[in-house]
């Protein structure tokens, strides 16, 4: 895609140029509704899963199977995901990721059993991870000038987070205004819209003039796919069952078994689904990294705050819900602060100060008790939080695709996108894990909380250290305006 505009007959070069950049803009906006939507797909469940497991009849195990069957194939398939999209293009696996989405989102929406429910949702998960590297490949395509599709990245981070918490708050109105099978209506009504509309706003996919298209490296798919699923399911289990049960174990055992075997195969194949060095490349890590944390740290504070507002306060679950307003407010605040602040002082240095933002946030919480205020109490926790994740994301997005060539768009998307995806699994069960060791249970939240807090002081201090010996470095140097 050129990175000119196209002057038609009659038309000067200002007006064409309007009427590109109306035309990314419009891209974008479709591309942005459509991560959101991935996201919030993730958490739309939590808040009526209550009703749904009394209305299907399920115990704990069946309403943790509901509330994992999404991200399972997600989080496990998004590296395949990516390899599918730098071999066939974006826009081509875009449609196929959407279709598959939308009809499961459909079927969700009608399912008259907890199979076809937890089925539904697997099928979901199966498209979303066609779909979200597809998505940045696009944005990829999209916005050829650098500092435009750096632009692009700063607030692509935001938009997930966004999301998600969209899924908490809109989850609890329509669950309780309409019925919780409505939710599952607005995912088709998204993917419908940006189907419509694909051909008229993304471009097709330019063949690679530069070598053959990657294989696909079967083996190395199935393994990683296998063993982060199998992996994040025993992580899961763990929320429910003692680390030492049988299903657990054995889960976890098969997960790293899986993974280790994909990192031994990967060193020998020519063309490795995850090239060597990849995630490790520049400052790439810590972006990372950031990512993985903030999304632990909102899945935290979503699944424990309303925990405790419904159980422990006895909060209707509207009322719930609307305690997440202020939340997302400063999410969508922080968001568009996030490229301003990243063109003047560098994805790195933003993304610690985000972390930094959501450590004090965190302690915060680490307060709670059975009585606590929520204006004084938990309010100030509820705005922190977000504001740093929100920076996070956004220079953790470009701290994440800086330097990645446009041949390897799917990849890069494919490996931040499962960084997202393992932070509410991964650091969410390991924090839990820490709220367990307590007797009761409102005092498990806090150190749950406190410990998240630590992990992003120290994430941090890495950052700062990592700044100041490589301020010139490319990730550091990043800048967007705005």
């Amino acid at each position: 895609m050129s990175s000119q505009p196209q002057i038609t007959p009659g038309e000067s070069m200002p007006r064409a140029r309007v009427r590109a950049a109306a035309g990314t803009g419009r891209a974008f906006a479709v591309l942005a509704v459509v991560q959101a939507t991935l996201i919030f797909t993730i958490t739309l469940i939590a808040v009526p899963l209550p009703l749904i497991g009394r209305e299907f009849g399920l115990d704990s195990s069946g309403l943790v199977l509901v509330n994992a069957a999404y991200g399972l194939p997600y989080s496990g398939l998004l590296l395949f995901g990516g390899r599918l999209t730098d071999r066939f293009g974006g826009r081509q696996l875009l449609v196929i990721g959407l279709a598959i989405f939308g009809l499961a989102s459909l079927a969700g929406a009608f399912a008259p059993t907890f199979t076809a429910l937890v089925v539904a949702r697997f099928v979901q998960g199966i498209g979303a991870a066609l779909t979200a590297p597809a998505a940045l490949a696009i944005l990829r395509a999209v916005f050829t000038d650098g500092a435009a599709f750096g632009r692009a990245m700063a607030a692509w981070g935001g938009v997930s987070v966004l999301g998600a918490a969209a899924g908490t708050v809109v989850s609890g109105a329509i669950t309780t205004w309409v019925s919780w099978r409505w939710m599952f209506v607005i995912p088709v009504v998204v993917t419908t819209l940006t189907l419509a509309l694909h051909r008229r706003l993304f471009p097709a996919a330019e063949p690679d003039t530069a070598g053959s298209p990657p294989g696909l490296d079967p083996l190395g798919a199935v393994l990683a796919t296998l063993g982060i699923s199998i992996g994040s399911y025993g992580l899961i289990l763990s929320l429910e069952n003692s680390w030492t049960s049988a299903g657990v174990l054995v889960s976890l055992v098969i997960g790293l078994a899986l993974l280790v075997a994909f990192t031994v195969i990967e060193r020998r194949v020519r063309q490795p689904l995850l090239p060597a060095g990849f995630i490790g490349r520049g400052q790439r890590l810590f972006g990372l990294v950031g990512i993985l944390l903030s999304a632990a740290g909102s899945g935290l504070i979503a699944f424990l705050l309303a925990l405790y507002l419904q159980n422990e306060r006895g909060w209707t679950t509207l009322a719930t819900a609307g305690a997440f307003i202020p939340y997302t407010a400063a999410l969508i605040a922080s968001n568009r602060a996030a490229g301003p602040l990243i063109g003047r002082f560098g994805a790195m240095r933003v993304a610690t100060a985000g972390l930094i933002i959501s450590a004090t946030g965190l302690a915060l919480l680490a307060n709670l008790h059975p009585d606590t205020d929520f204006v004084v109490g938990l309010l100030p926790g509820l705005i922190l939080l977000p504001a740093g994740a929100s920076l996070v994301f956004s220079a953790g997005a470009v701290l994440a695709i800086a330097g990645v060539p446009a041949s390897q768009s799917g990849l890069a998307g494919g490996v931040m996108n499962t960084a997202m995806e393992l932070g509410p699994t991964v650091g969410f069960a390991v924090l839990m894990a820490v709220a367990a060791t307590r007797i009761d249970t409102i005092d498990g939240y806090a150190w749950a909380f406190g410990a998240a807090a630590a992990a992003h002081i120290v994430a941090a201090i890495v950052g700062v250290v990592s700044a100041r010996r490589t301020s010139t470095s490319a990730g550091d140097s990043i800048r967007t305006t705005v």
